[in-house]
């Protein structure tokens, strides 16, 4: 008799066990991808638009229809091909992107079922703000530089842009130049080209996008400044009172002029316990120069360039005839006031390949050009990317002229 009310018992559960997970089936409710019901899909409903630069937001009602799999709306996109953009079930929006004006477009939604068949298509008219392609070409702003050019623009809607720059090859034709090319989605653009002879050049530029839109071309006449490195042979540490101590494990502050990257070749000064005020650097050039911009690489720690100690805002000064007393005072001339932004603006200790590219690369910093002839140089970190005031400086390349 226990022997059968055991069984029972075990009966008992196994149909509680199915009960409940038959009652979990209709709150999941699972949907295969391929059905047999050939049955046309109810329609979308109470459609909205949204018009944004290049695109528009497409919000709507779903159909009360179980046989419903995802939404598909069709279009022409600028370049003259079909767009497609889809959304699932679980979804009540959709975008539709790559338009390269901004006239009126048509826009066929269609429900799909299980077994793909469509609906009837919904049709609604977008018509998008002015692309980021067109924009970003109209702000363009091109100006001659010591040793290049600095080029501007702005890119209010962040989208994925080329700023595609044309050089003259051997033949006297124009071709894309990729290494002076901008490829960003950041919203401000500074692209500061160095290393050109001084004298005039002509180039052309366009702005492409992910679709293969692109603006009109323009033409510009640069005439580059004559620039040249100073040369670092006399390149010697000048401490001043004040000045930051550096840390005692290997980094010096020739090493920031050494030519090599990579721990120990780097400078770093030390942050003290409680330490909120500026870190100092000074340094003698050894000549007297005009200078045009100060070339700084910060020490990655590990893969992370805007990290701990890597300046984000800071200053550099010169002098020809510095007060002994370490005194900011007027033998002293600000040269220029700075500050890194990590092109992604993603969070402190994360960096994107973008991010690293640039970093990697070094960062330019143009002076003040009515500045005077300095020798002595000081770099005062104000914040570094941690709070502190603590600084490295990888490497540094100074350049102007010594005329």
């Amino acid at each position: 008799m226990k022997k059968i009310t055991k069984n029972f018992q075990w009966i008992y559960f196994f149909i509680v066990v199915f009960a409940v997970f038959s009652a979990c089936d209709e709150p999941l409710e699972f949907r295969e991808t391929l059905g047999e019901d050939g049955s046309v899909p109810g329609q979308v409903s109470n459609v909205k638009v949204e018009n944004l630069p290049g695109k528009a937001k497409i919000t709507y009602t779903l159909p009360n229809n179980r046989n419903l799999l995802y939404v598909q709306a069709e279009y022409t996109m600028g370049n003259g091909e079909k767009g497609v953009a889809q959304a699932s079930y679980y979804q009540d929006t959709l975008e539709v992107v790559g338009f390269a004006n901004t006239e009126e477009h048509e826009v066929k939604l269609y429900t799909i079922s299980r077994a793909q068949v469509k609906s009837e298509p919904v049709i609604v008219t977008v018509k998008p703000l002015d692309p980021p392609f067109k924009t970003v070409f109209e702000s363009i702003q091109v100006a001659n530089a010591f040793g290049g050019y600095n080029l501007a623009a702005l890119n209010e809607a962040q989208d994925n842009i080329g700023v595609m720059v044309m050089f003259k090859n051997d033949f006297g034709e124009f071709e894309v130049n990729n290494t002076r090319s901008i490829f960003t989605k950041s919203k401000s653009i500074d692209s500061r080209i160095r290393g050109m002879e001084a004298k005039p050049t002509d180039l052309q530029i366009y702005v492409r996008d992910n679709w293969g839109n692109s603006s009109d071309t323009m033409r510009i006449h640069i005439e580059p400044i004559f620039e040249q490195e100073i040369p670092k042979s006399d390149f010697r540490p000048f401490v001043l009172p004040g000045d930051a101590p550096q840390v005692t494990n290997g980094a010096r502050l020739e090493y920031a002029w050494d030519n090599q990257l990579g721990w120990p070749n780097t400078s770093f000064t030390n942050q003290t316990t409680g330490g909120s005020d500026p870190h100092i650097v000074t340094f003698d050039m050894g000549i007297e120069a005009k200078l045009s911009r100060v070339w700084i690489r910060p020490f990655p720690e590990g893969t992370r360039f805007y990290f701990l100690s890597t300046m984000k805002r800071f200053e550099i000064w010169g002098s020809t005839n510095p007060n002994l007393n370490g005194a900011l005072d007027d033998s002293w001339r600000l040269l220029g006031s700075y500050e890194v932004i990590k092109p992604s603006n993603l969070p402190y200790g994360t960096d994107s390949a973008e991010d690293q590219a640039t970093a990697a690369a070094g960062f330019n910093w143009e002076v003040d050009l009515e500045a005077p002839k300095v020798r002595y140089i000081r770099i005062r970190c104000l914040e570094n990317f941690a709070g502190g005031t603590a600084q490295n400086i990888n490497e540094l390349s100074i350049f102007g002229t010594l005329e």
